[in-house]
């Protein structure tokens, strides 16, 4: 069986922090995992106006995800993020990439800023694709 890839071909920028295609093979199981906010079970928003521990709730409502389809983030080809306009990200991106595989190459990313959420209060929500091969 083929195994799925994460790509920076020649020609596109050469980032550490993302890939620019990923080839899922026949076989995989491909895992869509709509936006998560930085709300806890019981749909209470966490981390009031810090990015940074909204996002490390986001990272692990994402995992928790994940899980219940038989995945982890090393399992992750692709991420859409979305962030309320004027939000400095640094704070979050640095408790993101905690969640990636260093050893792995980065999902694809995609990011949008957006003048408000679903979620009144949510600075951040993140979309992922993730594959899986048995």
């Amino acid at each position: 069986m083929e195994t799925i890839k994460l790509l920076k071909p020649e020609g596109l920028i050469n980032s550490p922090a993302f890939s620019h295609v990923a080839v899922i093979p026949p076989g995989a199981t491909t895992i869509l995992v709509g936006g998560q906010n930085a709300v806890d079970a019981n749909g209470a928003l966490v981390g009031g106006d810090d990015i940074g521990a909204q996002t490390a709730q986001v990272m692990a409502n994402l995992k928790t995800a994940l899980a219940a389809a038989g995945a982890d983030m090393s399992d992750v080809v692709s991420l859409t993020l979305y962030a309320v306009d004027g939000i400095d990200l640094t704070a979050g991106y640095a408790v993101a990439a905690q969640s990636l595989d260093p050893n792995s190459d980065p999902p694809l990313i995609t990011a949008a800023m957006v003048p408000a959420l679903g979620v009144p209060g949510a600075l951040v929500e993140l979309a992922a694709v993730a594959a899986v091969q048995r």
